[in-house]
């Protein structure tokens, strides 16, 4: 081995299950051979390691440490002090927060926090401008924060295996996100405002309690995986329809409006007229109706590789007397802008 393959391979420092308890620079770098400041990626995965201290500090031109599955509880701010750091993986710790100076990363492009003990997701990480890859699974997390909408550079966001009961409107705002994990959480509703994340590729909603979806997911045309197992819109056929008793005046309305009956201010009060024209179309392509006021929530189901089909919100002017009336070819409505979607038997 030449001098030039041996500086390469000090670049990248491995020293993983080697049951170290202490990190010390010094010690290392004889016993493994190696100088600190000019090592690149350090790997010290599955150590048993209880905190990451100052001496870190010492590896100068590093970008890439890995100090996954220890037993980490308290990383030194010291962290912030190597100014080519790009990725950090802390996964599978005992971690609970960040400490502050972590903000003055500024190259920090990945970030893994996952299967630590957070129950809020840290301050700090809503300053990392630039980050691009967020890991935050299993941990104990219960909602997100409006900051989250800062990161705008993010592309994928891992938040499954949580306890999140909530999708915040605010996560729409996302919009270069091009994977998005929310799978094993609490979630019950997805916002309409997700429709915002025309970049999206893959949306995980598995192990969730959804039961209905909203349209919006439809309009994702980059969409091409889906998980949805082990949600009650895919166990249970939903077909509850909830319907409001129109009064006189929408359906003297709705009369108007369908028989295409002219009118204006001369012969109807101007209210009545403002009323008339605030008319909406039914979305049911088989009705010519409109509603005002009154209207029932429908299911719209389409159907996704044979194998499921899945409840949309949308909204109908009465009630279909049929199913198929109702929702009309759920065929026509997704097979092309959901291309593929992933609903395997197992995890």
């Amino acid at each position: 081995m030449d001098s030039s393959d041996a500086e390469d391979n000090a670049r990248e420092v491995d020293i993983s299950m080697a049951e170290l308890r202490n990190f010390d620079p010094s010690a290392l770098s004889l016993s493994y051979n190696f100088r600190p400041e000019i090592v690149q990626k350090l790997t010290l995965f599955g150590n048993d390691l209880n905190i990451l201290p100052a001496s870190i500090v010492q590896f100068i031109h590093l970008r890439h440490l890995d100090i996954s599955s220890n037993r980490i509880s308290w990383i030194s701010g010291e962290v912030a002090r190597l100014p080519l750091l790009k990725i950090l993986d802390a996964r599978n710790n005992r971690l609970n927060n960040l400490p502050k100076e972590i903000e003055q990363c500024p190259k920090l492009l990945t970030l893994n926090l996952s299967g630590n003990q957070f129950k809020v997701i840290p301050t700090q990480v809503f300053t990392l401008s630039r980050l691009k890859e967020l890991y935050l699974g299993g941990n104990q997390i219960e909602s997100l924060p409006p900051q989250i909408q800062s990161l705008e550079s993010l592309e994928m966001l891992y938040l499954g295996g949580n306890k999140i009961f909530q999708v915040p409107p605010h996560l729409g705002k996302l919009t270069n996100l091009r994977h998005l994990v929310l799978c094993d959480n609490k979630i019950s509703t997805i916002p309409q405002e997700l429709g915002q994340l025309k970049k999206l590729e893959s949306l995980s909603l598995h192990k969730n309690e959804l039961k209905l979806l909203p349209m919006a997911i439809v309009m994702l045309l980059n969409l091409q995986e889906l998980t949805l197992r082990d949600n009650p819109l895919v166990h249970t056929f939903i077909k509850r329809l909830e319907f409001n008793t129109p009064s006189l005046l929408e359906l003297a309305g709705r009369v108007v409006k369908t028989q295409n009956i002219p009118y204006n201010n001369r012969v109807l009060p101007k209210r009545l007229c403002s009323y008339l024209d605030s008319a909406k179309r039914c979305v049911n392509p088989k009705c010519d109706g409109v509603y005002f006021d009154s209207r029932i929530k429908c299911v719209k189901f389409v159907d996704f590789c044979g194998k499921f089909r899945l409840p949309l919100e949308q909204y109908l002017c009465s009630p279909c007397d049929t199913h198929e009336e109702c929702c009309g070819d759920s065929k026509s409505v997704s097979a092309q802008m959901l291309r593929k979607a992933l609903l395997p038997d197992n995890v």
